[in-house]
């Protein structure tokens, strides 16, 4: 693992320096629930590198994206969710508060197929 922000929250998570309630955590990527949780199961998955917005992916970062996704759907197959949905907010005007890339993934009860 490299480069990350000591300034950062979620990197705080990635050395330990804050405690969270890890949900899944390999050599790549942490996963935790969220402290303001959007639904009864609302898990932030995080690369373990600061990357501080999806915009600053290159296409060596694409087999990271894609772990990105496939953690979230080991995640739920562990958890044996029925459903669930994956979102990442990018930059400020797409919603994103905390500037360290991270895909949200919700489940729990009936989501609505209406994302606006």
């Amino acid at each position: 693992m490299t480069e990350q922000d000591p300034d950062c929250l979620f990197c705080k998570f990635v050395s330990g320096e804050l405690d969270t309630d890890k949900v899944y955590e390999d050599e790549t990527v942490l996963a935790f629930a969220d402290i303001h949780p959007q639904a009864p199961t609302h898990i932030l998955i995080i690369p373990k590198r600061h990357l501080a917005t999806l915009n600053v992916f290159e296409s060596q970062d694409a087999e990271l994206a894609g772990h990105l996704m496939l953690t979230a759907k080991r995640i739920a197959a562990e958890q044996q969710l029925p459903g669930y949905r994956v979102a990442m907010n990018v930059e400020r005007a797409g919603g994103q508060i905390i500037f360290h890339a991270h895909l949200h993934m919700l489940a729990g009860r009936a989501l609505s197929p209406d994302l606006g």
